[in-house]
């Protein structure tokens, strides 16, 4: 990646990691919603481990 691409990165890395915590939020309060004594921490930790496999098959996909 050239030094423009990573500048462009770095001037929005804080909107990227506010985006991701939207989506972390939204799956927790599905999690919430769907089961009312829900483990928290448990459900976390599934939440966390799916976006990390579906960003793994987004780069696997981009990587054509």
């Amino acid at each position: 990646m050239g030094n423009m691409e990573q500048i462009e990165l770095d001037n929005h890395r804080k909107q990227l990691l506010k985006d991701m915590h939207h989506l972390v939020e939204k799956y927790r309060a599905i999690f919430d919603w769907d089961i009312p004594e829900v483990d928290q921490h448990g459900a976390d930790q599934l939440i966390v481990t799916a976006v990390r496999a579906a960003l793994d098959q987004i780069a696997k996909e981009l990587a054509v």
